[in-house]
C-alpha cells in the first residue's frame, strides 16, 4: 500500500541520487493506493520519468516481479508488526534493503539477508542500494542467505515451534 508510512518519498528520493551513477535504473512501485504530495513534489522536481507505479498486483504477478529485480527495498518509517514482504523477497532470492525497524530487524539480519538502513534517511537508503548495485556476488550471496532464512518463517516450521512450545507450557503446569 502506498501510505505515508511506507516512506516512498525517502526512496524516491535516494533513487533520485542513484540515477546519477545508473541512468538505466528503474523503479517499480508495487501497492495499492496513490503517492502522496511530497512523493509527486520529488518525482517532478527530479524528473523521474522511469518510476513506474503498477498499482495492486495479483500474487502471481508479484512473484514474477520479485524474480525480475535485483534488490527489493522497503523504507518504511516504522508501524510494521512483520516484515512479511521481507520474507517474500527473500524466499524469491532478492536482496533486501529495508529500514531498521523492529518489525523488519526481527526478520533480517544486517548483512547477511540484505541491509537495514536508519529510517528517514535518503542518503543511507541510496548508500545502501549503491552498495548492491556495484557488487553483484553480494547481491548473489545475500539474495541465497535471505531464500534459506525465509524457510525459517514457513508456516510448517512455525506451527511446529508454537506446538514445541505448548507441549512445554502443558509439562509444566502437569508437573506442578
Amino acid at each position: 500500500r502506498l501510505e505515508k508510512r511506507k516512506g516512498l518519498k525517502y526512496l524516491l528520493s535516494a533513487y533520485s541520487k542513484l540515477k546519477w551513477n545508473w541512468p538505466n535504473l528503474r523503479l517499480l512501485v508495487l501497492g495499492a493506493g496513490n503517492p502522496d504530495a511530497d512523493s509527486y513534489r520529488i518525482i517532478g522536481e527530479r524528473k523521474l520519468d522511469d518510476v513506474v507505479f503498477l498499482g495492486a498486483v495479483s500474487d502471481k504477478d508479484k512473484a514474477r516481479y520479485y524474480k525480475s529485480s535485483h534488490i527489493y527495498c522497503s523504507p518504511a518509517i516504522g508501524k510494521e508488526s512483520f516484515g512479511i514482504v521481507l520474507l517474500e523477497a527473500m524466499a524469491a532470492g532478492i536482496p533486501v534493503v529495508a529500514s531498521d525497524i523492529e518489525g523488519y530487524s526481527s526478520v533480517i539480519k544486517h548483512g547477511q539477508e540484505g541491509l537495514l538502513v536508519t529510517p528517514k534517511s535518503d542518503d543511507k537508503l541510496a548508500e545502501a542500494i549503491s552498495m548492491l548495485l556495484k557488487d553483484s556476488n553480494l547481491r548473489v550471496s545475500m539474495g541465497g542467505h535471505g531464500r534459506l532464512r525465509a524457510k525459517d518463517f514457513r508456516w510448517e516450521s512455525v506451527a511446529k515451534q508454537v506446538m514445541e512450545y505448548y507441549n512445554v507450557l502443558y509439562e509444566e503446569h502437569a508437573n506442578n
